[in-house]
C-alpha cells in the first residue's frame, strides 16, 4: 500500500503571511482539523516559517491571522517614504526588531522547537558561517541535536531578519552566531523540504515510499514592470524593488523546479501550488513585505478569502486531507 510523505511549505513575504494565513484557516474550516495533524513535515520562510513554526504547535491558522492583523502596524509602524528610505540607506534600517519579538512572545510565549508536532524545515542564512541554515525538529534519523532547545521567538527572528529592514539576528544558543532572513536563498521553501524528505525518509530502504507537497504561495506582484524604465538604477532607484524581485524570482525558480523534478524522478512526487491571486499595476502599492495599513490588510484578507474559497474546492488539495500523517516524532 503506498505510504506518501507528505510536506506543507508556504512562502516569505513580511505582512503578506496575512494571505497565506488565511487560506490555510480555509482548509482547516473544511477539513475540521489542525492543518499539523495532516502534514508529516511543515517548511516556512521568513513569515512563512512563523506560520510554520505555529501551525507544528497546532494553532489554528484563525489565530494566526488574527495575528497579524493586531501586530501587523506594530512590527511595521508607517514610515514615509522618505524617512524609511534614509533609514534604509544610511541609517540602522528600517524597523526595529523590538516589537517583532514581543508580538512574537504572544503568540509563542516560551516554548521551543522541541514542543512542535511536526518535523520542521525552517530557512535562515547565518552571515557568521556565510552559508544557508536550515532550524529543524531534531528527528531520529540524522541523530542530531542542536534545534530542539532553542526558543520558537529566536527561529521565528532568524528566518525573518530581512536585510535593510530589520537587525541581524544574534542567537546566544549558537554560540552568537548571526542570521538574516532565510528568503535571501530560499524564499520558497519546498525544495528545501524535498532534499529533506529524499535525504532521511523517503526512497526504496526508508518508511516512505513517495511524496506529496502542498505549495502556498505570498501574494506577489503579478504585473510586470513598464519598458523604457531607466537602465542605471542606484540602491535610492531600486528602493523595495530590490528585495522583492529577489524574492519572487526566488520562488518562480522553485517552482520551476519542481515542476520538472516531479515529471524526472524516479520517486513518485505529488507536487500542487496554491498561487499568487492577481494583482493589478493600481494594487501593488497594497502588496509590499511592510505595509500594513488598514486598506492592505483588508486586500490581503479579500484575496486571501478569494483564494481559500477556490482551494477548498480543489480536488487535488483534498487528497492531503483523506489521511492522517503518518510520520510519528
Amino acid at each position: 500500500m503506498p505510504k506518501p510523505f507528505k510536506i506543507l511549505s508556504i512562502d516569505g513575504g513580511g505582512i503578506k503571511g496575512l494571505y497565506s494565513s488565511t487560506i490555510i484557516g480555509h482548509l482547516e474550516d473544511k477539513y475540521k482539523c489542525h492543518i499539523s495533524d495532516h502534514f508529516d513535515m511543515i517548511c516556512g520562510t521568513s513569515t512563512g516559517g512563523l506560520i510554520a513554526l505555529a501551525l507544528a504547535l497546532k494553532i489554528p491558522a484563525k489565530e494566526i491571522s488574527q495575528f497579524y492583523e493586531d501586530f501587523g502596524k506594530t512590527i511595521f509602524p508607517y514610515r514615509t517614504k522618505l524617512g524609511g528610505l534614509i533609514r534604509q540607506t544610511i541609517w540602522f534600517g528600517k524597523y526595529s526588531d523590538k516589537p517583532l519579538r514581543k508580538s512574537l512572545e504572544k503568540i509563542f510565549q516560551n516554548r521551543k522547537i522541541g514542543e512542535v508536532k511536526n518535523l520542521l524545515c525552517i530557512p535562515s542564512y547565518s552571515i557568521t558561517d556565510a552559508r544557508p541554515w536550515v532550524f529543524k525538529y531534531d528527528h531520529k534519523e540524522k541523530g542530531l541535536e542542536r534545534d530542539n532547545n532553542t526558543s520558537c521567538i529566536d527561529v521565528a527572528l532568524a528566518t525573518s531578519a530581512a536585510p535593510t529592514y530589520f537587525p541581524l539576528c544574534d542567537l546566544d544558543c549558537y554560540n552568537s552566531k548571526q542570521f538574516i532572513d532565510g528568503g535571501v536563498w530560499a524564499n520558497n521553501p519546498t525544495m528545501v523540504g524535498v532534499i529533506e524528505a529524499l535525504s532521511y525518509f523517503v526512497g526504496s530502504d526508508k518508511e516512505f515510499d513517495s511524496i506529496q507537497v502542498l505549495s502556498i504561495s505570498s501574494l506577489n506582484y503579478t504585473a510586470g514592470k513598464p519598458i523604457g524604465m531607466q537602465r542605471k538604477r542606484s540602491f535610492i532607484s531600486w528602493k523595495d524593488d530590490l528585495f522583492n524581485t529577489s524574492l519572487i524570482g526566488q520562488s518562480h525558480f522553485t517552482h520551476y523546479m519542481m515542476e520538472r523534478l516531479k515529471e524526472l524522478n524516479h520517486i513518485k512526487i505529488d507536487y500542487v501550488r496554491i498561487p499568487s491571486e492577481d494583482i493589478s499595476a493600481e494594487q501593488q502599492h497594497l502588496v509590499q513585505l511592510d505595509v500594513a495599513t488598514n486598506n492592505s490588510i483588508n486586500f490581503l484578507k479579500g484575496k486571501g478569502n478569494d483564494r481559500g474559497l477556490i482551494a477548498k474546492k480543489d480536488s487535488q488539495i483534498e487528497t492531503f486531507f483523506k489521511h492522517p500523517k503518518k510520520y510519528n516524532l
